[in-house]
């Protein structure tokens, strides 16, 4: 591997090290309804969006709740010898994608039936600092 190559290559290390994601993958929620609590988080800071989650009427903000503190221990795992607080994190991105569907069906008047969609979703949470100089 070439200087500019090695270089270039611990840059982009180090700005992986602000990083840190967790992926919630196959929840049995509709992407529309977690799609709703995912936009309550989004650019907020860690330590409040915990909050916002906890006090969050809806079942969708459970398993958020439980995929930021997921995001949270593999950013402390990355960044043993920092400190939390002084990282000023927040959640960077976080998008909900569609996952497979169970087809079910429903009987209908005269003898029909009515196809119902069981739709579940993908989560990515990406927790960004907003102190880089750690």
């Amino acid at each position: 591997m070439g200087v500019r190559k090695k270089i270039r290559a611990q840059q982009i290390k180090e700005e992986k090290k602000q990083l840190a994601f967790a992926k919630l993958t196959g929840c049995p929620t509709s992407p529309r309804k977690m799609r709703l609590v995912a936009d309550l988080v989004r650019g907020v800071e860690v330590e409040k969006a915990l909050q916002i989650l906890k006090f969050n009427s809806k079942e969708a903000s459970i398993n958020l709740e439980k995929l930021l503190l997921s995001a949270i221990a593999n950013w402390q795992s990355k960044n043993e010898d920092s400190n939390i607080e002084d990282a000023g994190l927040f959640v960077k991105e976080i998008f909900v994608d569609s996952a497979g569907m169970l087809k079910r069906l429903r009987p209908a008047p005269q003898g029909r039936a009515h196809r119902i969609r069981k739709r579940s979703n993908h989560v990515t949470l990406v927790l960004g600092s907003k102190n880089v100089s750690n």
